[in-house]
């Protein structure tokens, strides 16, 4: 009886050191083939890129090499939006092989079963979620502001050239000591440089009945910590306040007065992070910063639509590279007669281009059609998914 227990524990052992060995070599498999794909569409990408900034080279002073710069600084946030269709790819071509080669199905017999397949999958999928989370948060964005503010430097343009002709509008509220809401600020600023210097200020006050109370105007703005803008050779124009409920008007309270100064400090809330926000695409932000734009936008009472849509899309996002995995998982219980690995490859680019685009589409209509932003982040995910716990179910049932 000793001696069989002996022999069970023995048979367990072994059975769990052939799993433990199965799922590093399929770890490996895994993170090989997607580490490949992934520099396969990072250089098709990277080519296209390039060959977009071609048009632009020799106008305004934008050389082969800033053309060259941009592209690299914009390779991490590429890799960001290729892991969940490299991790697709790179899953159902190692799969596909393992079944084409019979591996699979000894994979199976030595007790790899469905449910630790998946297990297996899921761990090596995690690793490559927390690398996802790392690029979007701590290297893509300042990567992707560093580009922008290149390309911008190199061809001279200024911030206001990709808002408005009239520059960059910004709202701005003004809380007395209570907290609560004193005056409401417009503020137009003509040219944002990439380094935040500002040109050509015009600032419009407004009590809390929207009522104007002063117009100024500057030529320079340089921000200082502490100390708030430093404004140049300022004019504002301060107007009379409403009178109320005076018989005889008093002429000294109903004068506009003009005060004029060389130099003046200003002190706001507005940040030259504010103006930064404006040169990166919300989608390729850091979520902090995302979150607090939206804070900002929140306390002027402006539209936040897009970039709660894009916070939301920042905390989904990695989390696709399990989906993909999941929806992988099927390829590898498919007959090599049912199609040989190139064909299950063309597939699953066809779903992770078919996905990146439902990203995009999800995100544009939930915008026009003022959906939740939570679901508009989700619900891609979601449906594949969907699809891909369906085709395990319909595997099972076979």
């Amino acid at each position: 009886m000793v001696a069989a227990l002996d022999l069970d524990q023995i048979a367990e052992d072994q059975r769990r050191h052939t799993v433990r060995t199965i799922r590093r070599y399929l770890w490996w498999e895994i993170a090989s083939a997607s580490l490949f794909v992934l520099f396969a569409l990072l250089a098709l990408f990277l080519f296209f890129d390039m060959v977009a900034q071609l048009d632009e080279i020799g106008r305004r002073g934008f050389r082969f090499r800033d053309a060259l710069f941009y592209v690299a600084l914009t390779l991490p946030s590429r890799t960001y939006e290729l892991m969940p269709i490299a991790a697709l790819i790179g899953t159902i071509y190692t799969l596909s092989k393992l079944a084409a080669n019979s591996e699979f199905t000894i994979m199976r017999v030595s007790g790899m079963s469905t449910r630790r397949l998946m297990g297996s999958l899921l761990g090596i999928g995690l690793i490559i979620v927390a690398l996802t989370y790392l690029l979007g948060e701590f290297i893509s964005p300042p990567a992707e502001q560093l580009a922008q503010k290149v390309r911008l430097q190199a061809t001279g343009s200024p911030i206001s050239v990709r808002e408005f002709r009239s520059g960059v509008w910004v709202r701005d509220v003004v809380k007395d000591q209570a907290g609560g809401v004193a005056a409401f600020r417009f503020i137009n600023v003509r040219q944002v440089q990439p380094d935040a210097a500002t040109r050509d200020w015009r600032v419009f006050e407004f009590d809390r009945d929207y009522k104007l109370r002063s117009m100024m105007t500057a030529e320079t703005g340089v921000y200082s910590a502490g100390a708030g803008w430093i404004l140049s050779n300022v004019v504002e124009t301060k107007l009379p306040a409403p009178i109320a409920e005076a018989t005889v008007p008093n002429m000294e309270a109903a004068r506009t007065e003009v005060v004029k100064s060389n130099e003046l400090a200003w002190l706001s809330e507005l940040k030259p992070d504010i103006f930064g926000v404006m040169i990166v695409q919300p989608e390729r932000m850091a979520g902090w910063d995302l979150a607090q734009y939206i804070q900002h936008l929140s306390d002027n009472r402006q539209q936040t639509e897009r970039y709660e849509i894009a916070l939301w899309s920042k905390l989904f996002y990695p989390w696709a590279v399990l989906v993909m995995m999941m929806l992988a998982l099927p390829f590898a219980f498919l007959h090599v007669r049912s199609g040989g690995v190139s064909l299950k490859i063309f597939t699953g680019v066809m779903i992770g281009v078919a996905f990146y685009g439902l990203n995009k589409l999800f995100a544009h209509l939930g915008l026009l059609n003022t959906w939740p932003p939570i679901v508009v982040a989700a619900l891609p995910s979601l449906v594949v998914l969907a699809m891909a716990m369906s085709a395990l179910h319909w595997i099972e049932r076979r």
